[in-house]
């Protein structure tokens, strides 16, 4: 059972990669995490609860949401990414990615936050992506984290009064699996003018500040994370 003087948090994709590292920092700092993946859990601890599901199912998601405590905390950080030129896009990875980014985080948003609302307290965090802005060869990605953007704007003014934040965090490209995933292949990822890949665990980080009381006046904002990929040149 949730130990109700914990804070909880809900984070997506917490198999692997930055939803991963998320959940262990948040655990190493004395939350309760429900991590949600399709991928079998590769976090054990106490206070971590694993929920198996496919969050580009709908059915899906409000099954687990049934069974879903309140939580203080939901952080969207599963993903994957499909890149293609104009000529050759692929319109069912399209329509995959849509699901996944930006209709799962709103059937997330749509149950959770309510509930954060009426206690007069809550975090939202979205895990974007410098492409957001735009980069040949990823429209289809691009336009999905760009969407998110959009909707934590939106959901921001929403429940500004209401104690409740609403954030992106959008890092460059970051040392995980999808740097080398296949279906980005006709894309490289680009290395940040800090010399290196972003780290996960400097994203998880980020977003944890994002959650703490002491962020409770950032709110609407996309929180780039770069290594100095936003400079001019």
């Amino acid at each position: 059972m949730p130990n109700e003087a914990l804070p909880h948090a809900l984070v997506t994709g917490s198999s692997s990669g930055i939803g991963q590292a998320i959940a262990r920092h948040l655990l190493d700092q004395g939350w309760q995490v429900s991590g949600w993946d399709l991928s079998p859990p590769t976090l054990a601890h106490e206070r971590f609860n694993a929920v198996r599901v496919d969050l580009a199912d709908r059915a899906a998601i409000a099954q687990a949401l049934q069974a879903q405590p309140p939580v203080d905390a939901l952080v969207h950080a599963a993903g994957w990414m499909r890149t293609a030129p104009l000529a050759t896009l692929d319109l069912q990875a399209g329509e995959a990615m849509w699901r996944l980014h930006v209709q799962a985080a709103t059937q997330l948003a749509q149950a959770l936050m309510p509930g954060m609302t009426r206690r007069r307290h809550g975090r939202v965090v979205l895990i974007g992506s410098r492409v957001a802005q735009g980069m040949a060869g990823r429209s289809q990605y691009a336009a999905v984290k760009a969407a998110l953007i959009a909707m934590a704007r939106s959901w921001a003014g929403e429940v500004a009064a209401e104690g409740v934040t609403v954030n992106v965090v959008s890092p460059a490209a970051t040392q995980t699996a999808m740097l080398s995933d296949p279906g980005r292949a006709a894309s490289a990822p680009k290395l940040p003018p800090i010399g290196r890949y972003i780290e996960p665990a400097e994203v998880a980080a980020l977003v944890a500040f994002v959650l703490s009381p002491q962020a409770a006046a950032i709110t609407g904002q996309d929180l780039q994370i770069c290594g100095g990929s936003s400079l001019p040149r």
